[in-house]
């Protein structure tokens, strides 16, 4: 074979590696999981929507006092450390000004809604409705009050069911988490659930790992043993129920069953149908 012919092949070569190389990279960089499953590997995919309540006795460990979760994730996008995005389609950013805004605790008839300053309307003085001034002495409002760690125990996990061929077994492959002012909450005025912010999970791993004393589930039967969030999440260390399957119409089992109650009774049974789907498998 010609000599100059070998060196163009060789030189090809070398470019279509560095092009592929330089794709798996930024494939690697822009996917939110944090260990990817090749699509020629996948058998069977389902996205699953999962809703964890941290007050739980088994999701304690996520929760232990000072080490919340979710104070680990404010004080990481505090810092700067965390992208954090719209919802779990990953596809719109929020600021850290608009993840601040989300967690002040709405005031309970208190200030004006953007539809009255819409329509002119001024906001009320300082004096009360009786024209007396406020005391001297009053204590100074620093600023308006946030949401504490401990008052965001809800959280919206999504991620996919995968079955891999190539290991012939079932993956949770974890794509994003989602903070939540749950409904419950008392001083949740708004009397429904407020999404404050979700993040890439590759992302939060990252956290975890670079900060392993805060980032701790903490295990109740034996100190030596306590983990890193990321192991944990690995382990499946928490409990959590089914709200939505991937669908046509993007409906939640609620929704689909007709109340509450009727999604609570298809999250079980749908969790149950996953695992048989699977041992069914080695039927065939």
């Amino acid at each position: 074979m010609n000599y100059f012919k070998i060196l163009g092949l060789g030189a090809a070569m070398t470019l279509s590696v560095g092009a592929f190389a330089q794709e798996q990279s930024t494939t690697a960089a822009s996917n939110p999981s944090a260990r990817p499953i090749a699509e020629s590997d996948m058998m069977y995919r389902k996205t699953v929507w999962r809703t964890i309540d941290l007050r739980e006795k088994q999701n304690k460990p996520l929760f232990a006092d000072g080490r919340q979760i979710t104070k680990v994730i404010i004080d990481a996008v505090k810092r700067g450390e965390l992208p954090i995005y719209k919802n779990d389609s990953l596809t719109t950013t929020l600021t850290q000004q608009e993840f601040n805004t989300n967690m002040v605790m709405p005031e309970e008839g208190g200030g004006m809604t953007e539809e009255e300053r819409a329509l002119g309307f001024d906001e009320p003085a300082a004096n009360d409705a009786w024209g007396d001034a406020a005391p001297q002495d009053a204590a100074v409002v620093t600023g308006p009050a946030e949401f504490f760690p401990k008052d965001l125990y809800q959280m919206e996990l999504k991620e996919d069911a995968i079955f891999d061929k190539k290991r012939s077994r079932m993956y949770h492959d974890i794509k994003a988490i989602t903070l939540v002012v749950p409904a419950s909450l008392k001083s949740n005025v708004k009397g429904r659930d407020i999404p404050v912010g979700t993040f890439k999970y590759s992302d939060l791993v990252k956290v975890f790992r670079d900060h392993p004393t805060e980032a701790l589930w903490f295990n109740p039967q034996n100190d030596a043993q306590h983990k890193n969030l990321a192991d944990a999440f690995d382990l499946r260390l928490f409990s959590s129920f089914i709200t939505k399957v991937s669908n046509p119409d993007n409906s939640s089992l609620e929704d689909i069953y007709g109340g509450p109650q009727q999604g609570i009774l298809a999250a079980q049974t749908t969790a149950e149908q996953m695992i048989e789907y699977e041992y069914n498998l080695w039927s065939f």
